[in-house]
This record gives structure tokens, sequence and C-alpha cells, in this order.
């Protein structure tokens, strides 16, 4: 399942969501292409989308969550890259 939380985290002039998936990285690198999101925006375990994308990423059927509940959802699914333990993207 695709999750995505409000764009609340400011960055650049914006604020962004992060965009991720709880079931495979492959299932989120397509989401991601079909929203239109450059893979550059892609961060160890979720992509950085800007909120003018948001809406379309509702609109494709990604679920709205609160953003502790996408690291938690990350880790059950065994997705989670830490900062600390990554070595790249």
């Amino acid at each position: 399942m695709i999750l995505v939380d409000e764009p609340r985290w400011p960055a650049r002039g914006r604020l962004w969501s992060h965009l991720v998936s709880d079931i495979s990285y492959e299932e989120l690198h397509a989401f991601a292409e079909m929203l239109g999101a450059p893979r550059r925006a892609f961060d160890r375990d979720h992509y950085d989308i800007p909120d003018v994308r948001f809406p379309m990423a509702l609109w494709l059927g990604a679920t709205l969550v609160r953003s502790r509940e996408v690291s938690a959802r990350l880790r059950a699914a065994g997705l989670r890259r830490p900062k600390h333990l990554s070595s790249g993207s």
C-alpha cells in the first residue's frame, strides 16, 4: 500500500510530504513514476514530494496517514532504512 503524510516539512521555500510503500520499493518507484516524481527525490526509503504533488498522490490512490505511522509502517514491513545505517540511496 502506498502511504503519504501531509505536506508539513519545510525546505527550499515549500512544504514536503513523505511518500512510502509498506509492500516494496518496486511498488513505491512505480507509484512515484506515475506521480511524476523524479528518482532523485528518493531518499533511502521514501520519496520527498512537494505540496503541489500531494493532491495528485491522493487522487492516484495513496492513503493519507500521520507522519508517525509512515515510520511505523516502514519498520513493520522491514523497509525502514535509517540514516545512520545507510550508505546511500
